[in-house]
């Protein structure tokens, strides 16, 4: 498997996802980076866009899932975006997730809460 990947960093958007209802009802802020495993070798020695990732098509993609659907996991919400990304990039092998939830309704002070999960096509 290649080790080369591209990256979208720090994608924000508005969604209604959490356990309470409350959570739900008004849009908060998340954050999501997907990280996309791909032999980038061909692209690079032709300079072709065709034969590499199509991050502008990704994020489109991933503001669809956030904005539009709602889960009660953010590790649901995860899984969507990954599932979104590997069947819709045929190029891709391997997608890395991170949604961050920096307004979770906790107890405290905190900096932001993160779910990190990683599929493979061949888990798809």
């Amino acid at each position: 498997m290649s080790e080369d990947h591209i990256t979208l960093r720090g994608m924000r958007f508005l969604g209604r996802h959490g356990v309470s209802l409350e959570e739900r009802m008004e849009p908060q802020p998340f954050e999501v980076d997907v990280t996309m495993w791909a032999d980038l070798s061909a692209a690079a020695a032709d300079d072709d866009l065709a034969k590499t990732v199509d991050y502008a098509a990704v994020m489109p993609e991933v503001a669809r899932i956030v904005e539009d659907t709602s889960f009660r996991l953010i590790e649901s919400l995860a899984t969507a975006v990954a599932d979104a990304v590997l069947a819709n990039q045929a190029r891709i092998t391997k997608v890395e997730v991170r949604v961050r939830k920096p307004e979770a309704p906790l107890p405290g002070a905190f900096e932001t809460v993160e779910v990190v999960l990683v599929r493979s096509r061949e888990q798809a």
